[in-house]
């Protein structure tokens, strides 16, 4: 089925412009204009290796629209669009899944934090989003790719890697194998407050990246976007996967980095995240915030490892080193987090 056909079946029309967009890490997506209605939406093929059961993540998302709507959410919303046949998620005849979301007008994308003020403002963002959800409906969401959080199995994943993995790939991670070796014991405690019911359970973002928010020209955040991970976990893993991303004055894809951690960032993203949630935190998640930000980097770096000794299979990538340079580039953030940490 060709794209035309794909955007026909949603917008009823073929008399559209479609335009690729290129700086997703997971599918495939295109900005669609719809000439006779003057409306523009996003375009996604999802990635089922990654998302197996599309219906999962466009179900989630419906869910967690309806729980803002009614809470009065000040911040805007992408609305998935169904299709002619009535449906949200549209099949091609490759059994490929596509669906169409509502696109937000005047807003811009970073993919990295400028400055103190957009942390801070990024962070109340998603504490906003995290606050609003209503844990009444925690049996609704469904997981959308499983074991997603679960760092008991991330770790499995990792020894099953340095098993199989190609000779020449585990000699040029020699260096990094022997740091997150070394470092294995920093998920433990994760794991075992998990078995011991010491971390409530909630709905959270799965991915609140800084790329996963929609800022106006001021770098006032508009929209927090990408529900795709949506799930229920600890609030702890979205709070550090915000300072993993936020703190960074690199790019994630820089194996050269040296000193890219912001200490400054860390504080005020800390303090933006809690301006919503603060009060309604228990104290185990409290006090394990700075824990928190450890563990999601280390994991982050453990996945990025993984995949390179797998032959690369799960992230995108344009060069054979590229996931090799990514966990560099997570174990220099981490570096530079537990050495603040340890002096504060």
């Amino acid at each position: 089925m060709e794209l035309k056909q794909i955007v026909t079946g949603f917008t009823g029309t073929e008399n559209c412009t479609v335009t690729p967009i290129t700086n997703g890490l997971i599918n495939t997506t295109y900005l669609v204009e719809n000439h006779d209605s003057e409306e523009k939406f996003i375009l996604q093929k999802i990635n089922t290796q990654i998302f197996p059961f599309p219906e999962i993540i466009s179900q989630n998302h419906l869910l967690i629209n309806g729980m803002l709507e009614n809470e009065n959410y000040p911040l805007q919303l992408v609305k998935p669009k169904r299709a002619l046949s009535g449906d949200f998620i549209m099949k091609d005849e490759e059994g490929e899944s596509w669906r169409m979301l509502s696109f937000i007008e005047n807003t811009r994308t970073l993919f990295k934090i400028p400055d103190i003020k957009t942390a801070y403002e990024s962070a109340k963002a998603v504490g906003c989003f995290l606050s609003m959800v209503n844990p009444e409906h925690l049996p609704d969401i469904q997981p959308p790719i499983p074991d997603f959080i679960n760092f008991e199995k991330r770790i499995l994943d990792y020894q099953a890697s340095l098993q199989y993995a190609n000779e020449d790939l585990l000699k040029d991670a020699e260096p990094e194998i022997k740091t997150m070796n070394e470092l294995l014991f920093l998920p433990q405690k994760w794991i075992e407050m998990e078995k011991n019911g010491l971390l409530p359970k909630r709905i959270v973002h799965g991915d609140p990246n800084v790329r996963n928010i929609l800022f106006d020209e001021n770098s006032k955040p508009l929209a927090v976007i990408d529900l795709d991970t949506v799930t229920v976990s600890t609030i702890l893993y979205d709070f550090g996967d915000m300072a993993r991303s936020y703190t960074n004055t690199l790019d994630e894809d820089d194996g050269r980095a040296e000193n890219n951690f912001n200490p400054q960032i860390y504080r005020t993203v800390r303090d933006g995240f809690l301006l919503y949630l603060k009060d309604k935190l228990t104290f185990e998640e409290l006090e394990n915030l700075d824990y928190a930000a450890q563990t999601v980097v280390y994991i982050q770096a453990i996945r990025f490892l993984t995949d390179y000794l797998n032959g690369s299979t799960y992230y995108s990538t344009q060069y054979a080193a590229h996931n090799l340079d990514r966990t560099r580039n997570q174990l220099e953030l981490l570096k530079g987090l537990r050495k603040y940490l340890k002096d504060d």
